[in-house]
């Protein structure tokens, strides 16, 4: 009984029980399992979100959705990611937010534009018909899943999920952040979003932020200390 009370009381006062995790460009939900095993085990609620990646005003669509349903949660997004969540994390349920390797964006600005002023070190990105761009398989594990099992990297490279090219002109309309608290992760060999980039960002936007040896699928390679922020998180803002 006393458990019961418990529980309901801190359903009141509005405590966070679940993360919402939203996954990157040329990646899927999947590669967020490590971490999501680590939270669950913790007594979180997980939900990841599998956007379409076929523009940005869709992929927000898709994060909202699951947002309605996750009750008072921290949202997490990686690398494209990040420009989903500060969109979308001005949804009521949103407590934080958490970046890893992700864009940070100012209202009006742009994935694209944000790199072309910091480029990466790579510039693989091909595209593949319709629109739609990925990262070559040939160089993925070394740009994208340096730090990550061959086997592992391999497979995320003939399965990666490519994004519409017209997503990195998309402007964001609000900066989640400057309304809510944000943590952020920067990769000190990241190849995908510039380690200099990513420390801009979270300056700009007051973010708790940690640094990890590590690639852009550092959520694959650190899943411990990635967890540990996100419960840092949700611990915070209770």
């Amino acid at each position: 009984m006393a458990a019961l009370l418990a529980a309901a009381a801190s359903v009141a006062h509005g405590a966070v029980t679940s993360v919402v995790l939203v996954h990157g460009s040329f990646a899927d939900g999947s590669g967020w399992k490590p971490v999501a095993d680590i939270l669950k085990h913790d007594g979180y609620a997980v939900l990841v979100v599998q956007e379409p990646l076929t523009g940005f005003a869709a992929d927000v669509v898709a994060t909202r959705l699951v947002l309605d349903r996750a009750g008072p949660c921290v949202l997490v997004g990686h690398s494209w990611g990040g420009m989903i969540v500060t969109e979308a994390g001005t949804h009521p349920n949103v407590r934080s937010l958490v970046y890893v390797n992700g864009f940070q964006p100012a209202v009006g600005e742009t994935a694209g534009g944000l790199q072309a002023k910091t480029p990466p070190l790579s510039n693989n990105v091909v595209s593949v018909g319709g629109g739609f761009v990925q990262e070559k398989p040939e160089t993925f594990r070394a740009d994208f899943a340096a730090d990550v099992p061959e086997s592992v990297a391999h497979f995320m490279s003939i399965s990666q999920a490519p994004i519409t090219a017209e997503s990195f002109s998309a402007k964001t309309s609000v900066a989640a952040w400057s309304q809510k608290p944000s943590y952020a992760v920067v990769s000190t060999q990241d190849r995908m979003i510039n380690p200099e980039l990513e420390r801009f960002m979270a300056t700009r936007a007051k973010s708790q932020t940690i640094e990890l040896q590590g690639s852009h699928a550092i959520f694959l390679s650190h899943p411990k200390e990635i967890a540990a922020l996100i419960e840092k998180a949700a611990t915070a803002a209770q």
